[in-house]
């Protein structure tokens, strides 16, 4: 039996402005708290796809009682040419006690000290991006001051 092999390509990279108030939902049945902010905006750029991250959508994480998180984000995406892409993904971050503490009280950590991943799905009536409605991505993040910044890959 032959297996395919799983390739990655680059499709954008993408920085997302979350500088708005956090709310803190409090302990909830999967985890120990959860807490949610709304991005203000952003950017994405890669070779086939670039354009702005419109305000809106939700940014929620549950912290675990182990001290990782759980993301669960949704987006909307407006690319250069004027087309509406609805991007969501779940993730982990995780690394160990001292960094995660820092990342709870949103001190800066030097990127690759955590475990950051995302798997990403995506929505659009455009033809032209239709594509992307059958694609599967994955991604690694960072924490930019005002919010993360992920390198999205489409899995081949």
């Amino acid at each position: 039996m032959s297996m395919l092999e799983v390739r990655l390509a680059h499709l954008f990279t993408v920085k997302i402005d979350c500088d708005g108030p956090m709310h803190y939902m409090g302990t909830v049945p999967q985890g120990y708290g959860r807490r949610m902010v709304v991005p203000t905006g952003g950017r994405f750029e890669g070779t086939r796809l670039r354009g702005e991250v419109l305000p809106g959508g939700a940014d929620s994480v549950i912290e675990r009682a182990d001290g990782g998180l759980l993301l669960d984000v949704r987006l909307a995406l407006k690319t250069d040419r004027g087309d509406l892409v609805y991007m969501t993904y779940v993730g982990r971050r995780n690394g160990p006690p001292e960094i995660m503490q820092k990342i709870l009280r949103r001190e800066p950590i030097e990127p690759g000290t955590d475990y950051f991943r995302v798997a990403a799905q995506f929505e659009t009536g455009s033809a032209d991006l239709r594509w992307l409605n059958d694609i599967i991505a994955v991604g690694t993040g960072t924490r930019e001051p005002n919010g993360p910044r992920y390198d999205i890959y489409e899995v081949l």
